[in-house]
């Protein structure tokens, strides 16, 4: 299941707060969108370092978007690399 957080709005630090309580909660197959206005290179060695995997696309809406999940959890790569691949 995707979930969708739109960090877009919010002043620094507030988008990698966001984003790093919405990982946390993610459950087996799940995956977050995060949609951002800036390409949040900071938050990705944060993410590895607590057994994320992301990949970073133009958005749509925003800027950016990065899809993270849980490193390891093969239904949601296979998800993300659906979404991306559509």
């Amino acid at each position: 299941m995707e979930h969708v957080i739109d960090v877009s709005g919010l002043e620094p630090p507030g988008p990698m707060e966001e984003s790093l309580t919405a990982v946390a909660s993610l459950a087996e197959g799940d995956h977050i969108r995060v949609l951002h206005r800036r390409e949040p290179f900071p938050l990705y060695g944060i993410l590895e370092s607590r057994g994320f995997d992301h990949r970073t696309v133009p958005g749509t809406g925003t800027s950016f978007e990065i899809l993270v999940w849980r490193a390891g959890d093969a239904a949601a790569e296979a998800a993300v690399n659906q979404t991306i691949n559509r």
